[in-house]
Formats: C-alpha cells, sequence, structure tokens
C-alpha cells in the first residue's frame, strides 16, 4: 500500500522572504506537571539573510534551547519554526536530517572534529558525508579568511584551540548554508584565539554574505553583530541594533545577569 506524504513545503509567511529562519510562538517545556519548566515561552524572532544576530540573556533563559529549536535539534511543544519557507515541525526524520545537511552550519563551544582526520577533510566531511565534491574555491576562500592554510594536513591533537575552533567554523561555511547556528562558539577559548575566530564570523557576513545566530553571555563578541535579541525566562525582552559593549552591558545589568 502506498502512502502518501504531505507536501513538506508550507504556505510562504511574510518573514520568509527576508529571513534566512524565523520562529512564529515558539514554545518549548521540558516535564510534566509541578516539575514542568517553560524554557520557551512563546517567541517570535527573525533572522534576516546577511546579517549577524547574538542571542543573550541570563542564565535559564532559554537561548541555547531557542537556538536547538530552530535547528532543528530539538522539537518545539507548540509554535513553530523555519528555515526560509519550509516549517520543521512539518518534516519526517530523514527529510529534517536532509534539510539540516543542506542548510544549516553549526558551530558549538566542543569542536566536534574527528580525531583521525586532518583539519582538510574535516572541513570538507558535511560534503564528503552527502555524497557532494566540495567546491575548490568555497574551500580556498574559508581556508585563507580563516588562516589555516599551513595546517590543513595536521589532526585536531596538532592544532590549538582556536585553531580547531577555526577548522570547525570553517567547516560550517564551506557548504555555504542558509544560516550558521553558534552556541557559545569562543566559550573554551582565549581571549586571542575569541578575536580571531569572531574577526572570521564577522568577514563571513560582511564579506560572504553569511548569515549567522549566535548564542553568546560575552558582550564584547556579541558586539560583533549587528543586532542582539535579548531573552529572559523564555520571552525575547528587548532588542539592540548596532551594539556596543557598553550598550551591552547596560540591557544585561538590567536583566540582573
Amino acid at each position: 500500500m502506498s502512502v502518501t506524504q504531505a507536501d513538506p513545503r508550507p504556505e510562504r509567511t511574510e518573514e520568509a522572504s527576508t529571513s534566512a529562519a524565523h520562529s512564529v510562538d515558539a514554545v518549548k517545556v521540558y516535564g510534566r506537571g509541578d516539575a514542568a519548566v517553560r524554557a520557551l515561552d512563546g517567541v517570535s524572532v527573525s533572522f534576516n539573510r546577511g546579517g549577524f544576530t547574538a542571542i543573550m540573556g541570563p542564565s535559564g533563559s532559554g537561548k541555547s534551547t531557542l537556538l536547538h529549536c530552530m535547528a532543528g535539534l530539538d522539537k518545539l511543544t507548540s509554535g513553530r519554526t523555519f528555515i526560509g519557507d519550509v516549517e520543521l515541525g512539518t518534516l519526517a526524520d530523514r527529510p529534517l536530517t536532509l534539510l539540516r545537511r543542506q542548510k544549516v552550519g553549526f558551530i558549538f563551544q566542543s569542536y566536534n572534529l574527528v580525531p583521525t582526520l586532518s583539519a582538510l577533510d574535516n572541513i570538507v566531511l558535511p560534503l564528503t558525508i552527502a555524497g557532494d565534491k566540495a567546491d575548490p574555491a568555497a574551500v580556498d576562500e574559508v581556508v585563507r579568511i580563516t588562516g589555516l592554510g599551513p595546517r590543513l594536513k595536521h589532526r585536531p591533537s596538532e592544532l590549538s584551540g582556536g585553531q580547531q575552533q577555526r577548522v570547525a567554523a570553517a567547516r560550517a561555511l564551506v557548504s555555504r548554508p542558509a544560516i550558521i547556528f553558534a552556541d557559545e562558539p569562543t566559550g573554551n577559548l582565549d581571549s586571542r584565539a575569541s578575536a580571531d575566530l569572531l574577526d572570521f564570523l564577522r568577514h563571513a557576513v560582511s564579506d560572504l554574505g553569511q548569515t549567522i545566530a549566535m548564542v553568546t553571555h560575552d558582550p564584547l563578541a556579541a558586539a560583533h553583530a549587528d543586532r542582539v535579541v535579548f531573552l529572559a525566562d523564555g520571552r525575547v525582552v528587548q532588542e539592540l541594533q548596532a551594539p556596543t559593549a557598553d550598550s551591552i552591558l547596560g540591557v544585561m545589568r538590567h536583566l540582573g545577569d
């Protein structure tokens, strides 16, 4: 007996024409009854194409939960999330995996590199898994802006933490995804390595037109973004355009972090 699947392409929303990803009334509840925790409480937010957005807020405000749900790594309790005009909640597991592979890049606090592969092989790994050939020009470009040229044959154990994170960032960028989600990408780095990575992310947006949404607790890191979205108690409570470290600190003090 054949089974007809629903068309995974929902109606286009107004945000879909300008945003790489967006959410509508996103709610995420962990647990049940008296133990229930409402990590997201009706979040509607959009990440415009070619923009760099930082997501900040006190501990437990829902920052990472929002990122994971918008990236399709976790499922909402209610509400909707979109990559482009595709609603993630309409996709079965395999189409969702394919969409993440083709449209989404990830940079996490832990580098998640394969220890037996060289830096170059780690960079092109998502394409290799997908059975695609890496575009030599795209590889050359990310290698150039990350400064990894002399280290491409080295394995992760032969690289510094900052170099490993730049490999992870290059891996996220090389397939030119619709959006890169970065969760505390500078959390394990010293100040110099953090600055290098953030400069790379800034160049990826400004020079390559990449879209980045980054969770961070660091005002200096967030100041590299075009915009900061602040969460508190699972809700969007404020936004800043063209942020500075001082303006971010002012909001964070008000939020009580």
